[in-house]
């Protein structure tokens, strides 16, 4: 058995020495599995949930404590992993809200426990993970890469922004534009075609947005700049237009084509991808027309009226997403869809069975997992259902066993090298 963990007052993590470790699925309180949890992976850190009392199994009787355990006097706390990129979350933090508690901030929260001595976690890996390791972030030497390509480039607005969410949010896209490698970020457009419930530079519900979204439209120029120099020099070159800070990018489509055009007059190194919601399909259009090679499509729910509840797409319909998807397809583009995992949501066989409908008649070449950060109670509320899941590792084995044309991964991989790598 795994012993639950908990945090005191004093920020230490310890285990209760009787009481069992519990997981959530859905509204579920479940004992993990052996094969749901890993020892904690290098890069994830693990974080107190914010008024929110642990809860555990003692013998066959619920237990929840809101004190320390071991006597100390002092107040106990639910604790939680954040994983890094490569790994997805099987289960939630077993927990429940204290008096006071609002929405939990935008974080994928994993649940943990304790045996023989190390802490585990529920997950599993579905990709690797070094580009992605904290260890190769928020170096010393960060400050003196930016302030290097902000003399080389002192006029362009993208890359100060890009600078901002390098050091004020420790963004990893943004921060590889200045480390010269791997998939970097350019943000473009500040509107969007949706409002997601989970958007994440823009708050649609009780809980903050954790980053503030571009303010400005940048022009052609400024956009290959920053690509071009990316592509020509990055070991394992990407350069992805739709982050985190932006809403959505097709929207930007005519510069976004100019630049593209641009930039392949330039170098035809390395990948260039964009991160999309594929409403806007003639806008997307474009973009194939002037060389994109890849595009990835988040999507919570296969199911029409799941996806609408949850990204309430404003001025295009589910299907013009599909239509997105065929024509990226039938111009040669690489089409993966960005998938936000929720245990005890995305696991539902109605949710499995919509999905591999879908893909059966719009093939993608990969499937990503991306975990969902969210507040699970207001998710849950929102999608009610006596459903539950079957599981996380048993919707992996389903898409593996029914896709297995299709890649399973965590993240987007390059599609162009040349011989420098």
């Amino acid at each position: 058995m795994f012993l639950a963990l908990y945090a005191n007052e004093n920020q230490e993590l310890l285990e209760h020495s009787s009481i069992a470790m519990l997981g959530r699925t859905g509204s579920n309180w479940v004992e993990p599995e052996e094969l749901e949890m890993i020892p904690l992976p290098r890069g994830a850190s693990l974080v107190t949930v914010p008024y929110y009392i642990p809860v555990g199994l003692d013998g066959d009787r619920l237990t929840y404590f809101e004190s320390d355990p071991s006597g100390r006097g002092q107040k106990a706390y639910a604790v939680a992993a954040l994983l890094p990129q490569g790994f997805t979350r099987t289960l939630l933090p077993a927990c429940v809200s204290s008096r006071g508690a609002g929405d939990l901030p935008l974080l994928g929260y994993a649940a943990v426990g304790f045996k023989n001595g190390q802490v585990y976690t529920a997950a599993v890996q579905t990709d690797e993970h070094r580009k992605w390791h904290p260890v190769n972030y928020n170096t010393a030497r960060l400050p003196e890469r930016i302030n290097r390509q902000l003399r080389q480039y002192p006029d362009n607005r993208i890359l100060q922004h890009l600078a901002h969410c390098s050091l004020d949010y420790s963004c990893f896209t943004a921060q590889n534009i200045f480390y010269r490698r791997w998939e970097g970020g350019i943000p473009t457009m500040p509107s969007c075609n949706a409002d997601c419930i989970g958007c994440i530079s823009e708050s649609h519900h009780g809980a903050d947005s954790p980053q503030q979204r571009l303010t400005f439209v940048p022009d052609a120029q400024e956009i290959a700049e920053i690509a071009g120099d990316h592509l020509q020099n990055a070991k394992e070159a990407i350069i992805s237009f739709g982050q985190g800070c932006e809403g959505e990018p097709a929207l930007n489509a005519p510069r976004l084509a100019e630049a593209i055009k641009m930039v392949r007059q330039q170098t035809d190194r390395g990948t260039i991808n964009i991160n999309t919601n594929a409403g806007f399909s003639s806008g997307l259009s474009q973009l194939y027309d002037a060389g994109l090679d890849s595009m990835r499509v988040t999507i919570f729910s296969f199911d029409e009226d799941n996806y609408v509840k949850y990204h309430r797409p404003r001025n295009y319909k589910f299907a013009s997403v599909r239509d997105s998807i065929a024509h990226a397809r039938a111009k040669g583009v690489n089409v993966s869809i960005n998938l936000l995992v929720f245990p005890g949501f995305t696991d539902r066989e109605s949710e499995i069975e919509a999905l591999l409908e879908f893909i059966r008649k719009n093939p993608v070449d990969m499937i990503q997992l991306r975990n969902l950060n969210i507040d699970p109670d207001y998710l849950l509320d929102l999608f009610d259902s006596q459903e539950a899941g079957m599981g996380m590792l048993t919707f992996l084995s389903i898409l593996q066993q029914e896709l297995p044309q299709v890649r399973i991964g965590s993240y987007t991989h390059p599609l162009r090298c040349d011989k420098r790598e």
